[in-house]
């Protein structure tokens, strides 16, 4: 976090017309506020464009092009600029903001003691793939192109969780299959290009995924080298023999940004912003050691390079703490009917449930992390902080996004494991139960919210515990089949069934 004198005054107002973002405004938003940060460092031309990152949302725009602005600012780092690039028809409102305002954009930090605000010139160019999918193939397979990374969330990886193979009946992989020239799915793009570098006798590049999954470098390199042995299997050894997929763990809370954020941009510092980010002060990044291609100078900005091992165990700690403690507070907060992340953490009984739930079932299934600096105690205190800020207004609804990607990776294996060694569970059975009931859409008022899951007519139709544990994607044997799990996961769904999340969370609290 920066600390406070380089922070903006909250109620600092702009004395002049808000600007329009864009190279020729650069200097003048500088001279009007002088703590906004802007890019210095040339860009367009001057640029070697050594990163094309596919699904540039909120995300990637408070995390990766951060770092890589840091290193391009301080470092004089040219030769690892981002191109971005949309695959899907909606991501042509993210191209249409960017081309406005030359790919600039702001960062906004929000906390308690004021705001830091940066405009990001890291992503240099931007590409629709739906306008023209050569154009993006050709940028991916160029020789300056070193690194493609992606942030395209669980479901745009095809991969079957059960049984860790490509779905390659999936109707877009099939279109992949058929159709050479024109690919439908990132990882048709992505074999599309590496084939013409295969053929021009290039390396392979790095492909580095920023999305929240266990292994995602693993699962990548999976989903990659099966489609491409699908269609050639030579380009399929070359990759397997040559290409890296690091494994990855990213954090930083980013919530969706509201027009009161744009306003907010403007009416404040004098900023007009088609999409800005809003973000926390904090941000960690985790890299496996594993490139193909070259790569930036990343330590020099804080991310960390390490083993495999080192990353998985950051990526547990990350998923079991953080994530976990994201979905207890999202289920039973939605029902209870919250709106925000902070005011569910300004709830004394939901602190400490938090609290006694990460410290009490969760981390007793933790090591330390022998390379961290931060131990598991102070890890967690730094999470409640973060969840406590009120400056971010993360919305409960993206907190609870997707949720059959999330519950599988996020709550089911500390259960898993506390089965196994005979350790509580009952909160984490809470909050699987708060999700069982908040499938329904219908929170403890009465009121109706959409569940926004692409599983959500499965899971809606499935209207017992029995029938939720029985879809095979989401649930393991291990848990269909244990007395002690099904008594407190029934007994949780009755309580919150019977009295309401808010009247039950006592009863789970120490």
């Amino acid at each position: 976090m920066r600390p406070p004198s380089a922070m903006i005054d909250p109620n600092h107002r702009p004395t002049t017309k808000p600007l329009k973002l864009s190279n020729e405004n650069l200097p003048q938003i500088a001279t009007t506020c002088e703590l906004v940060k802007i890019p210095t460092y040339p860009r367009g031309s001057a640029v070697k464009e050594g990163i094309v990152h596919i699904g540039v949302g909120g995300f990637h725009r408070a995390h990766m092009a951060v770092y890589i602005n840091q290193l391009m600012q301080k470092h004089n780092i040219n030769d690892y600029g981002i191109c971005g690039v949309g695959l899907q028809p909606a991501d042509s409102q993210m191209r249409d903001a960017l081309e406005s305002q030359n790919h600039l954009y702001t960062v906004i930090e929000r906390s308690a003691v004021g705001s830091a605000v940066s405009v990001i010139g890291s992503i240099n160019s931007y590409l629709f793939a739906p306008d023209d999918p050569e154009a993006v193939i050709a940028k991916m397979a160029h020789p300056d192109t070193h690194i493609v990374s992606l942030s395209i969330t669980e479901s745009g990886y095809y991969y079957n969780k059960n049984t860790h193979e490509l779905q390659v009946d999936h109707p877009d992989i099939q279109s992949d299959l058929a159709n050479e020239k024109i690919p439908r799915t990132t990882f048709g793009f992505l074999y599309a290009a590496l084939e013409r570098r295969y053929k021009q006798g290039l390396r392979p590049f790095t492909v580095i995924s920023c999305d929240n999954i266990q292994k995602n470098g693993s699962i990548a390199r999976l989903v990659l080298e099966s489609l491409a042995y699908l269609r050639n299997p030579n380009v399929a050894k070359w990759i397997s023999e040559q290409g890296s997929f690091p494994n990855t763990m990213v954090d930083r809370i980013t919530p969706q940004t509201s027009a009161a954020d744009r306003k907010d941009l403007a009416d404040n510092f004098g900023i007009e912003d088609a999409w800005p980010v809003v973000t926390e002060p904090f941000k960690q990044w985790v890299i496996e050691d594993q490139f193909s291609e070259g790569r930036p100078p990343f330590e020099k900005v804080g991310i960390q390079i390490v083993d495999i091992h080192t990353v998985e165990q950051f990526e547990k700690h990350k998923l079991r703490l953080l994530n976990a403690s994201h979905s207890a507070i999202g289920y039973p907060g939605q029902l209870a009917g919250f709106l925000y992340v902070h005011e569910v953490m300004e709830n004394a009984f939901f602190r400490r449930f938090i609290w006694q739930m990460v410290q009490g079932e969760v981390k007793p299934l933790l090591s330390e992390i022998p390379s961290s600096d931060v131990g598991i105690d102070e890890y967690c205190s730094i999470l409640i902080d973060r969840f406590s800020n009120p400056t971010i207004m993360d919305q409960l609804s993206r907190v609870c996004l997707n949720a059959s990607g999330k519950i599988p990776q996020f709550i089911i294996p500390s259960i898993s494991e506390a089965i196994r060694v005979g350790g509580p569970l009952r909160r984490l059975c809470f909050v699987l139960a708060a999700w069982f009931r908040y499938i329904d859409g219908i929170d403890d008022h009465g009121r109706t919210f959409d569940v926004d899951d692409p599983m959500c007519a499965e899971l809606q139709a499935a209207t017992s515990p029995d029938g939720l544990l029985g879809i095979k994607t989401l649930f393991g044997d291990d848990l269909r089949s244990e007395g002690r799990f099904l008594q407190e996961i029934t007994t949780a769904m009755q309580d919150i069934g019977q009295v309401g999340v808010m009247r039950a969370l006592p009863k789970y609290i120490d």
